[in-house]
């Protein structure tokens, strides 16, 4: 495992692999920030993997810069250590109508038929690489070449948590209500971003495997009324894979 550590400011490092998105740096990165977490090493304050790179906080009164580089070069060296196993989440999501207002002009720039649209959207296999731009949203790889699509010329100004959107090669899930250029082909009901759950507030982790799961209206709206009674438990898999 070949990387480099970097100093920001006085209470971070940045773990730098190397720089490019692929599936093979990224698991790299997500196997130390395993290793990292499951040492419970003094003073670490959080870890924040992407998709080359690992940041970590740490609370400089409690470890050294030089103490904490040495440590995870000493994880990183280890050879035979399993990283935490990868989880499969299934999304429940009704495409187009009100909840996929761009799916029907996204099928057209394609040249593709609306339900062709939404199978090749919904048999792909994701994988959440990072999650930014707001809190929980996930950067999910795998979109299928043939749904590529540019953003919005113009962003809105509102788009509805759960959102399902599409830019460039990338598919993505609004966690919370933002401004956005993304195309939007569906919604899910599931919360991504659960502010008041302080022990684990995001749905979704970096190095999840991601399957979309095209459902009816019905189907939906009965999914959404459990999650209401607090009923509704999101299908999660440990992942083989």
């Amino acid at each position: 495992m070949s990387f480099i550590c970097l100093p920001v400011g006085d209470m971070a490092i940045a773990v730098q692999f190397e720089q490019e998105i692929s599936q093979m740096v990224n698991q790299q990165v997500i196997n130390l920030a395993s290793r990292v977490a499951a040492q419970n090493l003094t003073g670490i304050v959080e870890l924040v993997p992407t998709y080359a790179s690992l940041m970590i906080y740490y609370n400089p009164l409690h470890v050294s810069y030089h103490e904490l580089v040495k440590a995870i070069h000493s994880l990183g060296d280890e050879a035979g250590v399993t990283a935490r196993k990868r989880r499969r989440v299934y999304i429940p999501t009704y495409y187009g109508g009100e909840c996929g207002p761009d799916l029907e002009e996204l099928a057209r720039y394609h040249q593709l038929a609306v339900e062709e649209v939404v199978r090749l959207h919904a048999e792909a296999d994701y994988l959440v690489y990072m999650l930014g731009f707001s809190p929980g949203f996930p950067y999910l790889g795998g979109l299928p070449a043939q749904l590529a699509t540019p953003r919005l010329k113009t962003p809105r100004p509102f788009i509805p948590a759960g959102s399902v959107g599409i830019a460039g090669s990338q598919t993505g899930i609004y966690s919370i209500a933002s401004p956005g250029g993304w195309q939007i082909i569906g919604h899910t009901p599931i919360a991504l971003f659960r502010m008041y759950d302080e022990q684990d507030p995001f749905l979704l982790k970096a190095g999840d495997r991601i399957k979309f799961v095209s459902t009816s209206w019905e189907e939906y709206a009965d999914i959404a009324e459990q999650i209401k009674r607090n009923s509704y438990t999101p299908r999660i898999e440990q992942d083989n894979a």
